[in-house]
């Protein structure tokens, strides 16, 4: 459920204006951090995430990856100089623009969690810090089974959120939902949760998820 005053066009314009009128670190970072701290914050969720895509990309094998809600890109940016094959996408239209602007390899387009379809699956499929602004339930699954929809065979579907007893909304735009809820989601559709690891900045209580697709 959501707030009856809350709805899908609504959420589109916060973000909007939250990427235009904030730089290219706060606009999909941290608001509360100066912009050291979002370099620290960008740094180190980068680095763990980096580890848990692994280094098994080539010239002649890529890996073929989407950043689901990239926000100005720079996840997807740091992926494709790894050597990986990007695809991203987010609902902002401001933020696509700034991310193409900024080139680095990825191919990016205009899109909500529940709306991407692409013509093969992903080795990997990331969505950093993006599912727990979701606040409607139903579009939360929605969007959620349609990232599982495109992971192959044994790749993976990472994912961050807070691993809370129960569904915990923070503030007007933040819902927590514990792991149970997305394992609730996913292993019937053949992914099996395989890792936890939190960032471990500051009193961020958020961690990635890591979801293994077995058949």
């Amino acid at each position: 459920m959501a707030d009856a005053t809350t709805t899908h066009e609504d959420t589109r314009a916060y973000w909007e204006t939250r990427h235009r009128e904030h730089d290219e670190l706060a606009s999909g970072g941290h608001i509360g951090l100066d912009r050291p701290g979002n370099e620290l914050f960008y740094a180190q969720r980068l680095g763990t995430l980096l580890s848990l895509v692994g280094d098994l990309s080539s010239p002649a094998a890529p890996l073929f990856v989407l950043d689901a809600g990239c926000g100005k890109g720079h996840f997807a940016r740091a992926l494709a100089r790894c050597g990986h094959r990007v695809d991203a996408f987010d609902t902002s239209r401001t933020a696509v623009d700034h991310a193409r602007a900024e080139g680095g390899g990825p191919r990016y387009d205009v899109a909500a969690l529940d709306e991407w379809r692409a013509p093969w699956p992903y080795d990997i499929v990331v969505c950093v810090d993006v599912l727990f602004h979701v606040l409607d339930d139903e579009e939360w699954a929605a969007g959620l089974r349609n990232l599982a929809s495109l992971v192959r065979v044994a790749g993976r579907l990472i994912v961050t959120d807070e691993d809370t007893a129960h569904r915990t909304p923070r503030g007007a735009r933040i819902v927590h939902r514990p792991l149970t809820a997305y394992r609730a989601e996913l292993e019937p559709l053949g992914l099996r949760h395989t890792l936890s690891r939190p960032y471990g900045f500051r009193e961020n209580r958020v961690g990635f998820h890591v979801f293994t697709r077995t058949r």
